[in-house]
């Protein structure tokens, strides 16, 4: 796939499509091939300290790397699929360098792409470029939920990252919703609009 065809290739991947809390980040590396990373793989797969110790690997080594986080504002108006389709153009349009091909995990390709792109189902797993923007992706995420935890006390998103764990469902009743949490997801829209459900 990194012949003359495509000079270079693009790993696109997101992290927190799921949370009732925070942006989605999405990020696009191109790998160098004369500076292998060993121990890539699925960020899901990885434990915390091990995508921490990965991250400033990928970046010092990768030809190119973009992250991109869409916050909440973006969700609410695009929907999350929207807002994470979003963030993969984006996160492809700013690299350095310009992808001749964006391998994107999952199976939806985002529309008017600066390059030609296939949608690969668990590509974070099998495609070492989609690894490393998944770990990307996913400890920027969790740096970003962190510094939240001071700014909004009592929700616990260093801990949970903004995910619908038992504690932050407590919280969300107990304290309401805050700013970051999204407002067009079940649990959070019940609290503001309970005649709606």
């Amino acid at each position: 796939m990194s012949g003359a065809r495509f000079p270079f290739v693009a790993g696109v991947d997101e992290a927190g499509r799921g949370p009732l809390a925070g942006p989605v980040v999405v990020a696009a590396v191109i790998l160098d091939p004369r500076r292998p990373i060993d121990g890539l793989a699925d960020s899901k797969v990885l434990s915390e300290a091990r995508r921490e110790e990965l991250a400033p690997r990928i970046r010092e080594r990768a030809l190119a790397f973009s992250v991109i986080a869409v916050e909440v504002d973006e969700i609410e108006r695009l929907n999350i699929l929207g807002a994470t389709l979003f963030g993969m153009r984006r996160a492809l349009e700013t690299l350095a360098l310009l992808p001749g091909l964006a391998l994107i995990d999952g199976n939806r390709l985002p529309k008017s792409l600066p390059c030609d792109a296939r949608a690969i189902i668990g590509g974070d797993a099998s495609e070492p470029a989609i690894s490393a923007a998944s770990i990307l992706a996913k400890t920027e995420r969790d740096r970003i939920m962190r510094a939240f935890d001071p700014i909004h006390p009592g929700y616990g998103f260093a801990q949970h990252k903004g995910y619908s764990t038992p504690e932050h469902l407590a919280s969300l009743e107990r304290l309401g919703p805050c700013a970051i949490h999204r407002r067009g997801f079940a649990p959070v829209r019940r609290l503001i609009e309970p005649e709606l459900l």
